[in-house]
Formats: structure tokens, sequence, C-alpha cells
């Protein structure tokens, strides 16, 4: 308004004295002030902007984020400030803000990097840009850009060995009930019978016996494996909850990275929410960037991820645990029977767990019944664990205790005793 009442006083002396130089002050005057009226407002307008970054990481890896702008106007925009919203779980330092310029045209990239501390599913952005007029006439112009999301997965602690007891079903095992013929299990060779498929014959042997001979196989079974994660609230300890929920998602990530890397077929069951459910966003904490399950949406438990190999599925698989939160849902005694109707007879359970309590044996004692194979993976310590072991062993099943990330390598100590007892 200041500058509007100035071009007044100017035309109105240029009028009186008739003066060209105070006419020509004016014009000038005018031009600019059309100028910084219109045209930063609708420069801002034209300016394209794009982030380029791997919108998946795994724990602990460092994830490069480029912002590209573009000046799609064949206007200039002298100066442009940008502000990029990082979430503190990921920022790795200061805050994202540039002030840059645009020629006509032009296009610039500018980078920064985050780090994946921690799982989950996160928000780079919103994007802000500033801008206005050379000279500060007006008030600058806003302007805003959608958000991205990054999934962090968890992490994954290797497992060369677990050393379960061969009598589990764990992947494909020897068996008398011949379900099909393993070709990497040679027995020998018999006789060829009629309808035996010409590629069993076994050519050299047949030539040195002058009549033909097919070759034989161990027979094997082929059983699939699903991971329970218990995330029912109230079975874990208030003290030091999340710790333990974040400990239990890695156990059972793990669990499933080591299957598919033995190509067996793997599915995830769980009792804890997903805030991407139905494909429904929730809301974003503001302070940490991460998604969380909105208060005003109804708590609906995910669907189970059924068996399948395969490093695509394994993804699938890792997805999910990384977006995952505990609630108050389904306790574990009553979700686990109800999670393995849609499985197969045969099935190795894998129950990761807070506690192995009475009521907990109690209901892997019934999948058992049910004609599973259900394992106890215990997540908190447990001094007296030797007690679950053994009632677990009554009940038909096995109980191991991981309650810290070293506990993993105890659990394969343990295991080989276990192989030693059962051989």
């Amino acid at each position: 308004m200041d500058f509007t009442f100035l071009i007044l006083i100017l035309l109105a002396v240029a009028f009186l004295l008739r003066v060209d130089f105070i006419f020509y002050i004016v014009y000038v005057f005018v031009g600019l002030y059309a100028w910084s009226r219109w045209i930063p407002a609708r420069t801002l307008r034209q300016i394209k902007a794009q982030r380029e970054y791997a919108d998946h990481a795994f724990w602990g890896e460092i994830v490069p984020v480029t912002i590209w702008l573009q000046n799609q106007s064949r206007l200039p925009v002298p100066w442009l400030t940008f502000s990029e919203s990082v979430a503190t779980e990921l920022t790795m330092g200061g805050k994202v803000n540039r002030v840059v310029s645009l020629r006509g045209r032009e296009s610039a990239g500018f980078g920064y990097e985050v780090k994946a501390r921690r799982r989950g599913y996160y928000r780079l952005g919103p994007l802000r840009l500033t801008s206005g007029d050379l000279f500060g006439l007006f008030e600058p112009q806003h302007g805003r850009f959608p958000t991205d999301t990054l999934t962090v997965y968890p992490r994954i602690t290797p497992l060369t060995q677990l050393g379960l007891p061969s009598r589990l079903p764990f992947g494909t095992l020897a068996s008398r009930q011949r379900l099909f013929e393993d070709p990497s299990r040679p027995a020998g060779v018999r006789d060829y019978r009629s309808g035996d498929s010409l590629r069993q014959i076994n050519w050299k042997a047949s030539a040195h016996t002058r009549h033909l001979l097919v070759k034989t196989y161990q027979p094997a079974i082929s059983l699939e494996t699903a991971v329970f994660l218990n995330l029912h609230s109230d079975d874990y300890d208030s003290n030091g909850r999340q710790n333990r929920v974040e400990w239990a998602i890695e156990v059972a990530a793990s669990l499933a990275a080591h299957l598919i890397d033995r190509r067996q077929a793997v599915g995830l069951s769980a009792n804890g929410l997903d805030p991407l459910q139905d494909g429904d966003e929730g809301a974003f904490d503001e302070e940490s960037g991460r998604l969380i399950q909105s208060a005003a949406k109804q708590a609906a438990l995910p669907s189970a991820i059924p068996p399948r190999p395969g490093r695509a599925h394994l993804m699938r698989i890792l997805e999910r645990l990384a977006r995952l939160e505990t609630a108050v849902t389904q306790p574990f005694n009553q979700w686990a029977i109800t999670a393995s109707l849609p499985l197969s007879w045969g099935v190795t359970i894998l129950a990761v767990t807070p506690r192995g309590d009475e009521a907990a044996c109690q209901t892997l004692h019934r999948l058992a019944r049910k004609g599973f194979n259900p394992v106890l993976i215990a997540i908190e310590p447990n001094y007296n664990f030797g007690e679950v072991r053994e009632r677990a062993r009554r009940l038909g099943f096995i109980a191991y205790n991981v309650s810290q990330r070293s506990g993993l390598e105890q659990w394969q100590a343990i295991s080989a005793k276990w192989q030693g007892a059962s051989d």
C-alpha cells in the first residue's frame, strides 16, 4: 500500500509540473509494481518438484535423496527458498534448507541423505517453497508439494544354522509316505516299469546290464512354515515394552529371511495392527515421522500372508513387519487357534511370543493335537525357562528362549543338544 501511495503522489506531481522525467519515473514504478505483483505468483506455480530415492531400505542403510526443481516458465525466478521436512528417526544432520535462483526452463538438483535407524513407514516431506519479487515490495508467495514415503525393513540377524531337531518338519524332510521324489536325493536304480518317464532312465546302467533301469530317489514331503507373531500389548511386560516388541519383530524377520534363503515356503500372521490395512493410510506422527494407527480408525487385524517361497515373497513379509504396531487386540491364546484354520496339516508354526506361560503352552498343545508342529519362541528373559521347556516337551512341542541377540547363538547350542537327544 505504501508503494501504491508513492506512485499516486508521483503521478500527481507529474501532472502538476508537466515534467517528462517524472512521467518516466512513474512509468518505471508502475511497470515494477505490475511485475512484482503478478509475475512471482505465476512463476511459482510453474515450479515442479520431484524426489528421486529408493523407497525401501534395510535397517542401517543410508538412503540418498535428490530433490529436482524445474522452472517450466520462460521467466526467471530471482530467488527461491525450499525447506524439506525429514522424520527425526531418519535425519542425519541439520535441516534441509536452501536458497536458489532459477533461470527460465532451468532445472537444478539438490541432495541430502537419511539413515534407516528404525523400522517403520516414514514420510518424506512436505517440501515447502517460498518465492517473491526481487525488491521485496510484496509478501512472499508460498507453495507446498506433497509427501513421499520410505519403508524401512526390520533388522535381520544372520542365522547360519538354527540347529533345529530333524524330527521337526522344517521344510523338506525324508518321509516313508511317497508324496514326491526329490531329485537331489538319489537312492539307486530299479527295473523299468510301464509308465515310467524316459527322463528317469539311467542309460549308462541300462547299457551295462543290457536292460532298462530307472533312477530312484528318496521320497520326501514338502511342508511349510508359518510365523505367528504375537503383538498383543497386554501380553508384554510394561517395563521396556517397546524394545521387546521391536525385538520380537526382528526375530520374526530373521526367521523368515533364513527360511527363504533355504528355499522354504514361509508365511506370516500377526495380531498387531497395520496402519495401511485395506490401503487406507493412517496418520503420521509429527515428532517421529512414522506412520501410526489413527485413533478414529477401527482396529482390524491384518490379513495373513500365506506361506510362499522366493525373495519377492520375503520382501512382502518384511514390508508388513516394517509397518506392524502393537495394540490391545485379540490375546494370543484366542487368536492363534483362529489364525491356524487356513493352514494345511503338518505346517510348522513358529510362535514368537513374549512368554511361555501355561496358557501359551496349552494353546500350542492344541495346535499340536490338530496336526501342526508348533515351536515356542519366547523373547522375554526368563531365568526359569527350563521349566517352560520341560512343560513344552511333555505337551509335544519344543520351546526356546531368545531374549536378546546373543540368545540366537544360545538357541543353536540348545538345539544341538535336542538334536542329540532325539537321535
